[in-house]
Parts: C-alpha cells; sequence; structure tokens
C-alpha cells in the first residue's frame, strides 16, 4: 500500500516518518521524500494515529487527487534541484511532465491555482535556495555555481539571486553567519 505525505521534502522528514511508523509499528518497504510503501494495508485507527503523529511532527497524509499531484510536482523539483548530481537533459517542464506523466500545461496550471505561484517560479526559489547552500559550503565559486545551477551567466544568476534575497551573493556569502537559509518546507 502506499501513502503520500505533504511537506515531506528532507531528509529529517524521512527520518521523522520512519520513527512515527515505528512507533506504530507498521511495517514499510520504502520511505521517499513524499511516498511511503507499506507492506500491507493499514487500518483507519491506525491511519488516525499515523496523521495525528505526522501532524505533531508539521507533516500530513495526502487524500486528494489535486493535493497529491502538486506534492508530486513539488518533490520532483526539490529532488532534482537539491539530492540530483546531475541535471535534466531536458528543460525542467519536459522533465516534469515526463517524470509524473501528465501534461504540462494541466500540472502547471493546477500548480499555480493550488499555490498562488507558478512552476517557474517554484523552480527558481529552489534555485536560490541551492545556490545559498553551495554559497555557505564556501567550496565553490560564483562561476562554478553558476554552471552547476545551469544559468547561463554569473550576471544571470547575481540578478536573479540579487531579486529573490535583496543581496548580491558576493555579499550574501560575506553575511552568511548572520543571515538564516528558508527551509524546504516554507517555500
Amino acid at each position: 500500500m502506499k501513502i503520500h505525505i505533504k511537506y515531506m521534502v528532507s531528509l529529517r522528514c524521512k527520518i521523522a516518518v520512519k520513527e512515527e511508523l515505528d512507533k506504530l509499528k507498521l511495517k514499510y518497504t520504502s520511505v521517499e521524500l513524499g511516498e511511503v510503501n507499506l507492506k500491507k494495508d493499514i487500518s483507519g485507527e491506525d491511519r488516525e494515529l499515523l496523521r495525528k503523529g505526522l501532524v505533531k511532527k508539521g507533516l500530513e497524509l495526502i487524500d486528494d487527487k489535486k493535493s497529491l499531484l502538486i506534492e508530486k510536482t513539488k518533490t520532483t523539483i526539490i529532488e532534482l534541484i537539491h539530492y540530483s548530481e546531475k541535471n535534466p537533459t531536458t528543460n525542467y517542464s519536459d522533465y516534469i511532465a515526463e517524470k509524473l506523466d501528465y501534461n504540462y500545461n494541466h500540472l502547471a496550471s493546477l500548480f499555480s491555482e493550488v499555490t498562488g505561484t507558478t512552476i517557474a517560479n517554484y523552480i527558481i526559489l529552489n534555485k536560490i535556495e541551492r545556490v545559498k547552500e553551495l554559497l555557505l559550503y564556501d567550496e565553490l565559486s560564483l562561476t562554478e555555481i553558476s554552471l552547476l545551477m545551469e544559468y547561463s551567466s554569473v550576471a544571470h544568476l547575481s540578478h536573479q539571486f540579487k531579486k529573490i534575497t535583496g543581496f548580491t551573493p558576493t555579499y550574501f556569502k560575506k553575511i552568511k553567519k548572520h543571515k538564516k537559509r528558508i527551509m524546504l518546507e516554507d517555500l
């Protein structure tokens, strides 16, 4: 049985979900971002206990199809930008549509309707958060970061970074100890 979980966007979330499943002695085969494969169906009582436990940890079970599709879209973007070793060989819209097996226009329309922002903007916000993370690591130059994040130039990255954060990447790097990152769950 497969269950879907909203706001499950980090490794910390996966650990929290595993803790709740273990607490209820629910056997699972896999726990991935936004999705858990259980070995067998769960009772209504166990589902309610799981729901309550997840809510305490800032997570939610997803029951309706629209919410499920939005979460799958967000998870696909997060996995691609934050956890993937390679960038897609196609553009983001084609990659998302292919991965979710839906028409991109339908996904984009639904995403905007439900979240109040576009998929493109959500991608940009995630890319900027990833850039912040890379700047904090202080291991790559701005040129290397712009190439890694598929910006056409350092100037393009810098412009978009300043538009979103209000700071240039260089200035952000200088004040990095005082500037908190936005949690993925809050994007």
